[in-house]
């Protein structure tokens, strides 16, 4: 028993240890734990709490029982929700077997059906795939017809109506025969010959008739164009356009417009001529006839706007033209057009030249007559019957020009003046002079090139200059040595100074001063003989030029002795204090100061230079002059310094 009681208490013990050990276990576990990080212990805390309100002694041991009810609330919650479930799906279950037992019962029914219908389906397909067939020939075979055949409308329109009118479906319809007829050449190379043919043909027909009717439309439209200012329509520029196809018709249908054309610009030039503008203004040309220069301006000047209007409507109804001779086309149409106007201008202008006009308006037309020809030139670049007679206009005013120059200096030269007492230039040759002032300027007024200028200022000097120095050549012919060499110093000098006003008058100029010099020596020579002569120094410098050491000594020889050159030395002292005692009267009759100048500088020079070797000669020992620094006190150098 007692072993027993032992074995018991014993056994109580071990418990008691191991319950312990447990426990502290758990407590040990409980104290490590981190409820902070464990998520699902503080959910389990947090839904404990819900229920768990108050920490008595019942209700920590009723807390078991009371997880334990709440779990079976939950359980027999979820059973009741999984029944509802249950009951839906069974009766889903139910609805799928009756669909499936539907749909089997429909395969059936499609199985019976097309074991019946397998043969109408066949049927079906092969229609279909011949409808396609079918579709795909009517389409193949419509567009064959819209490339290769014209539709019933497009057929009329080229036709036409009664009234013979045209519009831009006439022009569609054209541009596709045309691209139907190139069309053909596809099927020529195919195997489609015979129908390519055919159709070719075809349009051939249609498109010659086409164009019959185009071309008898265009010269009625063209005809009409006859009026002042015409308009171009589009219907008219594309119809040229189109008859660029036909080489033939285009040109025929060019000339007519050119002869309307032609007749509308010629009627308008005499109106311009004789009616003026519409309302009186502007008012009629020939009104100004009796100012050659303002009629022949404003009708060069109506010529040339009317030339440059004619151009741009050319252009306006050649605009859609490609051809490759286009200007050219354009060129001879205007030469057409223009060369109407050629007759009455011709009239016209040669009345004008015609009739006793001054050489200044002579010029100044023949200028405005070149004006125009280079401008109507820039218009009309080509061979034109209206820049021919421009250019014979301009020819004829020209040699009317030179004509009228020449019978001027005809006349001074039929009745040359006598030279002036004062040996000035006579009246003739200022009233020419002043003639070519008038018409060098009027090159400055008129708008002459600068290639003409060269070319005219030459030879007008050449008409004009050459009769008058021979009329002064003439005129002077009778006069004294010294006379002449003034007069027709004055004369040059007057031409020279005109002259000079000018360009391109070097040439001229170069040979007017030439024989200024050349007069100029004339007067120089007499002007030193004459002082040389008066001091007494001629003799001497006579002798002194032809002497020869062979016939002794210099002082030897007649009017070289020393008592001459004392009483020369003296003259020549009185000269020194007024130079200008021994002039010559010529000298004075110089218009030009310079001139004057000139012969007083060179006639002293030349004093100066005789003094000089006279002076040479007296100190020369072998010419045995006594004393010679008291016969010539003076030096050359002295002597020039006074005279000079």
């Amino acid at each position: 028993m007692m072993a027993l009681i032992e074995s018991s208490s014993n056994d109580m013990v071990d418990a008691n240890e191991k319950a312990s050990v447990h426990l502290s276990r758990k407590l040990n576990k409980l104290l490590e734990a981190r409820l902070d990080t464990d998520k699902e212990t503080l959910d389990a805390l947090r839904d404990l709490s819900t229920f768990f309100t108050e920490n008595t002694i019942k209700n920590r041991r009723n807390l078991r029982s009371e997880i334990e009810k709440r779990s079976l609330k939950v359980n027999e919650e979820f059973l009741d929700s999984f029944r509802d479930m249950k009951e839906a799906l069974d009766s889903l279950y139910e609805d799928v077997a009756a669909m499936n037992e539907c749909c089997c019962d429909m395969m059936n029914r499609l199985k019976s059906t097309k074991a019946q219908t397998h043969d109408l389906i066949n049927e079906t397909t092969k229609l279909q795939a011949e409808s396609q067939k079918i579709q795909m020939k009517q389409e193949v075979t419509q567009a064959f017809l819209d490339t290769f055949h014209l539709k019933a409308d497009e057929i009329k329109v080229l036709r036409g109506t009664r009234d013979g009118g045209l519009d831009e479906n006439f022009f569609s319809a054209l541009a596709k025969v045309k691209k139907i007829h190139n069309n053909c050449k596809a099927l020529l190379r195919s195997s489609q010959q015979t129908a390519g043919i055919e159709i070719m043909e075809s349009m051939a027909l249609q498109q010659e008739a086409a164009y019959e009717r185009l071309y008898r439309w265009t010269q009625s439209e063209c005809r009409l164009l006859n009026v002042e200012v015409p308009e171009i329509s589009n219907l008219l520029s594309q119809s040229m356009e189109s008859l660029q196809d036909r080489p033939v018709l285009f040109k025929y249908s060019l000339d007519e417009y050119s002869n309307a054309r032609r007749a509308a610009v010629v009627r308008s030039f005499i109106d311009a001529l004789t009616r003026g503008g519409s309302g009186g203004t502007p008012r009629p040309i020939e009104m100004h006839s009796h100012d050659p220069l303002r009629y022949v301006g404003d009708m060069l000047a109506w010529l040339h706007q009317t030339t440059a209007s004619e151009k741009e409507i050319l252009q306006a109804l050649l605009k859609k033209c490609f051809i490759k001779d286009l200007e050219s086309e354009i060129q001879v149409s205007l030469a057409h057009i223009t060369e109407g106007l050629c007759r009455p201008l011709k009239v016209r202008v040669e009345q004008v030249l015609m009739c006793e006009q001054g050489a200044v308006i002579l010029f100044k037309l023949g200028s405005i007559l070149k004006f125009y020809l280079h401008t109507i030139r820039q218009v009309i670049n080509t061979e034109a019957a209206l820049l021919n007679t421009l250019e014979e206009m301009h020819i004829l005013s020209q040699k009317m020009f030179y004509n009228s120059l020449t019978c001027h200096c005809n006349k001074i030269l039929e009745k040359i003046e006598i030279p002036p007492a004062d040996l000035g230039p006579p009246e003739a040759l200022k009233q020419t002079l002043s003639l070519l002032r008038e018409v060098l300027s009027c090159q400055d007024a008129c708008l002459v090139s600068i290639d003409d200028r060269q070319r005219d200022v030459p030879q007008i000097l050449s008409t004009i200059v050459d009769p008058l120095l021979q009329m002064c050549h003439v005129s002077a012919s009778k006069l004294a040595s010294a006379d002449m060499a003034t007069y027709l110093a004055n004369c040059i000098y007057m031409i020279h100074s005109t002259l000079m006003l000018f360009e391109y008058t070097d040439q001229q100029l170069e040979m007017l001063q030439a024989q200024i010099d050349a007069h100029l020596d004339t007067l120089v020579s007499e002007q030193a003989s004459t002082i040389v002569g008066q001091l007494g120094l001629g003799a001497l410098y006579t002798s002194l030029q032809d002497f020869q050491p062979k016939q002794g000594p210099l002082s030897s020889l007649p009017g070289c002795d020393a008592l001459a050159i004392q009483t020369a030395v003296k003259k020549l002292d009185t000269f020194l204090t007024a130079p200008d005692s021994l002039t010559i009267p010529q000298s004075i009759l110089l218009m030009s100061a310079s001139l004057r100048q000139t012969l007083r500088k060179r006639s002293m020079e030349l004093l100066c230079n005789a003094y000089s070797q006279i002076y040479e000669a007296v100190h020369l020992p072998s010419n045995s002059y006594m004393d010679p620094l008291l016969l010539l006190p003076r030096t050359p150098e002295q002597v020039k310094t006074l005279l000079v």
